[in-house]
């Protein structure tokens, strides 16, 4: 992430911050809960909707991600401009499992969830971020 998308992702997590909460990733992803059977049932239903001329299939918004030493923030990223726009969630980091990493050609990806939620959160890093995801990786431990 470029200097300036960061400074303005950090200053839009500043004010949420406990004291003595610290930053250690910022970085953009994208974020999925959509299953890979219902994407491509979404994808062929479109073919056959457009007679064949046409398949559309969902793509996942890019959101900023901050990682503390205590939760994870996320942010919808602008698409014109390089700001954080609206705050979508937080999550605790206690308790906080993942799934081993899947490297792609272009991206790689892992499945964080917890106790608490029955369904996990599907973060896909692009090749540029995997300095980030490396971090994220180590701090968040495999789901046993």
């Amino acid at each position: 992430m470029n200097g300036k998308r960061r400074r303005l992702l950090l200053a839009a997590v500043d004010p949420m911050l406990e004291p003595g909460e610290q930053v250690e990733v910022a970085t953009i992803v994208n974020l999925s809960s959509v299953s890979v059977r219902r994407t491509a049932a979404f994808a062929a239903a479109s073919a056959i909707m457009s007679g064949g001329g046409m398949t559309v299939i969902p793509a996942p918004t890019p959101m900023y991600l901050a990682m503390t030493d205590r939760r994870v923030f996320v942010f919808r990223a602008n698409p014109t401009f390089a700001r954080p726009e609206e705050h979508l969630m937080t999550i605790p980091r206690a308790g906080l499992v993942r799934t081993e990493i899947k490297e792609r050609l272009l991206n790689s990806s892992f499945v964080v969830s917890s106790p608490e939620n029955e369904q996990g959160l599907k973060i896909v890093f692009p090749l540029v971020s995997r300095k980030d995801r490396d971090v994220m990786a180590a701090a968040v431990p495999l789901a046993g």
